[in-house]
């Protein structure tokens, strides 16, 4: 049995409030909304109570920010890509961020498990005056539990047309790819965090998007000094990362690891960054992150 989940997930500005309505069809929920910052603010947990993805099941999740309107969306746990017989496990996520509105898209990490045919495709969408932060975790195989990745491929699709495109294939008998120097350099967790916006030409270079907020070439250079101060504080050891800034609007960090752990406290320590270099906001972390 394969299963097809859907999730629409519609945010908007209702006095002063980001309210949310969702949709779903099949395995994908939505818990409550909570607002641990204030109203402005709402932070919300995705979860697929079957716990996995397998071959030929797809799970498609779109959220679409009105103008103004900043959500935080998370998950309780990881996704995991079970063994296939030859159909691939697909999961779709399309971001459309409105005017002004702000998206923190932050999924715990991915595990491709020996033998998995998996895609996972994100796409985002921006309006002028939009700004949105994120994150992907891949980890392969289960090295904790003597599980190796050893057969497999995973296909990996970031996407904002016409400002960032990134498409991979890992395959499990790449070994030239997974264990040059080159390439993933025998480690088997790969995390890439992004921050992306979108410039509003009518306001002015004076009048900040909200206070503390920088703008344009401002607001690149602070995020890379922000990621490169976290990346100076984690590296080392298991860790080896890096951030760069490929196109306009578009800043990216990129870390290698040999387990999830120290990759995700590098992502949450830069999503802290991030959120006060950019939004002058405090870290509060999601809830279900500390349960």
């Amino acid at each position: 049995m394969t299963w097809h989940g859907r999730l629409d997930l519609h945010y908007r500005v209702q006095d002063a409030r980001t309210v949310a309505l969702d949709r779903h069809e099949g395995p994908l929920r939505v818990l409550q909304r909570l607002y641990p910052e204030g109203d402005a603010i709402c932070h919300h947990v995705l979860v697929h109570p079957p716990g996995g993805v397998a071959g030929g099941d797809i799970l498609e999740v779109q959220a679409r920010l009105e103008p103004g309107a900043h959500a935080v969306v998370t998950t309780p746990g990881a996704t995991r890509f079970y063994r296939s017989s030859g159909a691939p496990a697909v999961q779709r996520a399309h971001l459309t961020v409105g005017p002004s509105a702000r998206l923190e898209w932050l999924p715990l990490e991915s595990l491709a498990y020996d033998g998995c045919v998996a895609e996972n495709h994100l796409r985002l969408d921006l309006a002028e005056g939009a700004q949105a932060m994120g994150w992907d975790v891949l980890a392969l195989g289960l090295p904790a539990a003597d599980a190796p990745f050893a057969r497999g491929c995973f296909t990996q699709h970031l996407h904002w047309p016409g400002r960032w495109l990134e498409r991979g294939r890992i395959d499990a008998a790449d070994t030239r790819l997974l264990d040059s120097p080159l390439g993933w350099g025998g480690r088997r967790v790969l995390a890439t965090a992004w921050f992306v916006w979108r410039e509003d030409p009518a306001a002015a270079p004076a009048s900040p998007l909200a206070p503390g907020a920088a703008r344009g070439d401002a607001l690149r250079e602070q995020l890379l000094d922000a990621a490169r101060q976290v990346i100076e504080a984690h590296s080392g050891g298991d860790v080896q990362a890096g951030a760069t800034s490929p196109h306009e609007g578009v800043v990216l960090l990129r870390g290698l690891a040999h387990r999830v752990e120290p990759l995700m406290r590098l992502l949450v320590a830069t999503r802290a960054a991030w959120r006060q270099a950019a939004w002058n906001l405090q870290a509060h972390p999601p809830r279900v992150w500390s349960s």
